[in-house]
């Protein structure tokens, strides 16, 4: 095969396509999302919120409806049964790596291979790929809890980042590679500072230059938050980034090929076309009594 065959055949491996309304879901989730993180930080002590501690299990119910709404519309919209069975199998896989190395330095090699993932498969596809492989993980390792809502969309975006990346049909080789290591670096510790925000405001008895004070205005809140990731959760989330550099430099070459095969070979982006069925040829029928031609008469 030619080097320019190569490079057509390459780039016949198309991402799952979203629709209008499909787009309009992840916003909103995503701004549910972005709300159910951010809210301590915004609301007003004084402003007669009684039940405040009550919105994070709010969200916590909510979240995974929305989800499952995204999951259902993706599916309307272009997520066949080999799109789902491919979903499937990388979720399976993402949820077996997760414990190999959970509780160990944060390494955690599941996220290399969402990086991969959303940056072939695309960024709806990755979304939906990024919250169910956090759900299997979360029922494989006993992690369920009001933090598993959080940890699905968190996972989410990771994956839908890295689906949203620039050159997905020209950027190749060591440049694309490059990319994908410092995305999963900087998105590693990213997800790392949005978890933190999530349990930080909940967390009490620890030392008030670092706790959460809902008295106090947003940017001294804020300066308290970066202390409290600096002091608790700099270094494991160092450990994660450094693993997924590793692993996106070492066997990203060959699991990017195999998923843009596997996408190629899927062909999601194929429509199907309907069409009237061609009507056989139909043979003359002979005449009887009738002679064929070139046939002496009376021969056999």
């Amino acid at each position: 095969m030619s080097g320019k065959e190569a490079v057509v055949r390459e780039r016949a491996a198309r991402p799952v396509r979203l629709g209008a309304k499909s787009v309009a879901v992840l916003l909103l989730t995503s701004a549910v999302g972005v709300v159910a993180f951010g809210w301590p930080l915004l609301a007003d002590t004084g402003s007669g919120l009684a039940h405040a501690q009550d919105a994070p299990w709010l969200f916590a119910a909510l979240l995974p409806l929305l989800v499952a709404v995204v999951v259902a519309t993706i599916s309307e919209s272009g997520m066949d049964a080999k799109a789902v069975a491919m979903l499937g199998v990388l979720a399976a896989v993402g949820a077996a790596l997760r414990p190999l190395g959970a509780g160990t330095a944060g390494l955690e090699p599941m996220f290399f291979l969402m990086v991969l993932s959303g940056r072939v498969l695309g960024p709806g596809f990755g979304f939906v790929l990024g919250s169910v492989t956090m759900f299997a993980s979360a029922l494989l390792t006993g992690g369920v809890g009001p933090w598993m809502p959080f940890q699905m969309l968190s996972m989410g975006w990771f994956t839908m980042g890295a689906g949203l990346l620039p050159g997905p049909d020209r950027l190749r080789g060591r440049a694309e590679l490059a990319m994908l290591a410092v995305y999963g670096c900087v998105a590693a510790f990213a997800y790392g500072v949005v978890m933190n925000l999530q349990g930080w405001p909940l967390i009490t008895g620890i030392s008030s230059g670092i706790s959460f004070d809902g008295d106090d205005p947003l940017h001294e809140n804020l300066v308290r938050f970066l202390a409290y990731y600096v002091t608790t959760s700099l270094g494991w989330d160092l450990g994660r980034a450094t693993l997924t550099v590793v692993l996106t430099v070492a066997l990203g070459p060959t699991l990017l090929r195999a998923l843009r095969r596997a996408t190629r070979r899927a062909a999601f982006d194929a429509g199907a076309v309907f069409g009237e069925p061609e009507e056989p040829e139909r043979q003359p029928r002979k005449q009887p009594g009738k002679q064929s031609e070139g046939t002496a008469p009376g021969s056999p």
